[in-house]
């Protein structure tokens, strides 16, 4: 017995048969029982998603000895004969073999004589946009005011190559990419008939990479079920058609998570010495990252993901930020691009694969000016100012408002940690009860008034002297807050002059800041210097 491909045996001959387009079909349906018939329509979308089939069923349903019908059928010498594609009155064309003017002039000529033994004549063009403008000028008058008997059905995968002037006398109708998991059922019937045993992700993977289209799903499954036999694997899926797996993805996206650049060009090279291609390994990458960033979204899809969400690593998933995964992708598609054009695939991958170990540490402009924003705030300078007068303040006139008070819990320094090379101060009564007095409103301020290194009163005049040019700044920008508190303890009104030790002396503070930038910026000292 002759065998007949899949694709061609499992061919939809009703509407109903057609899968994931619904809205077509029950706008055709609709249009048949209410007889509102075209004479013309453009049926558009990717490829194997059922135009052509689409476009015989309507001409089985307006020929149907039973109809005109949304439901021909299927027994009737008129469906037979189309189905077997011998039909008289259904005449089918290759527009990308038939594109010259004369060709369409053939057709103007055919339309003059009535149908043979059905109602219609129905002109089948698929791929019409290969035909040449002289050509598509040639069909404008004749598809406009065809003879009441004429319908002409257009199929085409580029829509947008088709002139305007040609889809305004046409109806339209989009055909859209059938789901995963649509693909997958009618495969798992498929299986069913033949009584084939196959696991579910071997179908979803093959649904999977049909890319929407079922007629490609079938043309892979033949192609896997030659050598499986009556059992289907994943494992068998994987090999014959070149897949990498969830696992080995997830190991080498787990190798970029620690760094370690040496194993995952190891772990690469052991795909590819298994047979499968860079474009496909880069594909595969970039499916990953892609599913990393989608579950950062909080999607679980499955046919989005591409497998269950609990089949990728959990280490890659948490530990790579929404901006890092999109530059993953985006390098990964780039390297798509420049295969074509590369002199060695091979060293193009190896590069994005380095540049991939060390993603962890990727920022984006905007998150490095947020980390510059905060280490300015935590290093801010003011005008240096040796003596800074202190406004008045008595308990019927609380303090001045005009310096916006800090948050607590954004304090660049740092109450805890005891300040570098300072010497504890002698006991002083006063200073101890002024920084008691700031340290249940100021904390970080009254630690920072307490480090100070010279602590007297003279005249009316308050002088503090501190080791860090750091702290010193700290204290200058809440000097109302000081001034308040000293006049709460002694009830007198001083001014307050602040002074800090020479560039060499306050070189504790130098090395603070020193720390402090190493720690924004994840960074190591490589080379010293004095300031």
């Amino acid at each position: 017995m002759t065998f007949e491909v899949t694709a061609t045996r499992k061919r939809p001959q009703r509407f109903d048969d057609l899968a994931g387009q619904e809205f077509v079909i029950s706008t055709l349906k609709s249009s048949i029982k209410a007889g509102r018939v075209a004479h013309a329509y453009l049926f558009s979308g990717p490829r194997g998603v059922g135009k052509t089939s689409a476009a015989r069923i309507l001409a089985r349903a307006l020929n149907c000895e039973k109809g005109p019908t949304d439901s021909p059928c299927g027994a009737c010498s008129s469906c037979l004969e189309i189905a077997r594609g011998n039909a008289l009155d259904v005449i089918e064309i290759d527009g990308a073999s038939n594109t010259s003017v004369n060709d369409v002039r053939q057709i103007k000529d055919e339309v003059l004589f009535a149908p043979n033994s059905g109602r219609y004549k129905v002109y089948i063009i698929d791929e019409v946009h290969m035909l040449s403008n002289a050509a598509f000028n040639a069909l404008l008058k004749t598809i406009e005011e065809p003879p009441p008997y004429i319908v002409f059905v257009f199929a085409t995968t580029e829509v947008h190559k088709v002139p305007a002037t040609i889809r305004s006398r046409c109806q339209q109708f989009n055909f859209r990419l059938i789901p995963v998991e649509t693909i997958e059922e009618r495969l798992a019937g498929l299986c069913a008939e033949t009584g084939m045993k196959a696991e579910r992700e071997a179908l979803f993977w093959i649904a999977k990479e049909a890319t929407g289209s079922l007629r490609d799903a079938y043309t892979l499954f033949d192609q896997v079920v030659s050598l499986s036999g009556k059992e289907l694997t994943f494992e068998l899926v994987r090999d014959r058609l070149g897949l990498s797996g969830v696992e080995a993805i997830n190991a080498i996206a787990e190798a970029c998570v620690s760094g370690e650049g040496k194993r995952v060009v190891e772990l690469a090279d052991e795909l590819l010495m298994k047979g499968v291609s860079v474009e496909q390994l880069v594909m595969e990458l970039a499916g990953y990252f892609r599913s990393l960033l989608f579950a950062k979204h909080g999607i679980a899809r499955e046919s989005l993901l591409g497998s269950a969400l609990d089949r990728f690593s959990t280490v890659a998933r948490e530990s790579y930020t929404v901006s890092q995964l999109e530059q993953a992708i985006g390098l990964l598609l780039d390297l798509y691009r420049d295969l074509r054009y590369s002199l060695n695939q091979r060293f193009e991958l190896d590069l994005v694969l380095s540049r991939l170990a060390a993603l962890s540490g990727y920022l984006t402009p905007g998150e490095i000016l947020g980390e510059l924003r905060e280490l300015r705030g935590e290093l801010g300078r003011t005008p240096p100012a040796e003596v800074v007068p202190a406004r008045s303040a008595s308990p019927e006139e609380p303090p001045s408002d005009d310096l916006d008070e800090p948050d607590d819990e954004s304090e660049p320094y740092d109450s805890d940690a005891a300040p570098p090379s300072v010497p504890p101060p002698a006991p002083d009564t006063t200073k101890e009860r002024v920084v008691a007095a700031l340290r249940t409103s100021r904390p970080a301020l009254s630690t920072a008034v307490e480090t100070a290194s010279e602590w007297r009163i003279e005249g009316g005049e308050l002088k503090l002297a501190f080791d860090s040019n750091y702290v010193s700044d700290r204290v200058r920008q809440e000097l109302a807050a000081v001034t308040e508190a000293v006049f709460s303890v002694t009830g007198e009104k001083v001014r307050i002059s602040l002074e800090t030790k020479s560039p060499a002396e306050a070189r504790p503070a130098r090395d603070e800041q020193v720390e402090l930038v190493k720690r924004v910026f994840r960074g190591e000292v490589i080379k010293g210097g004095e300031a």
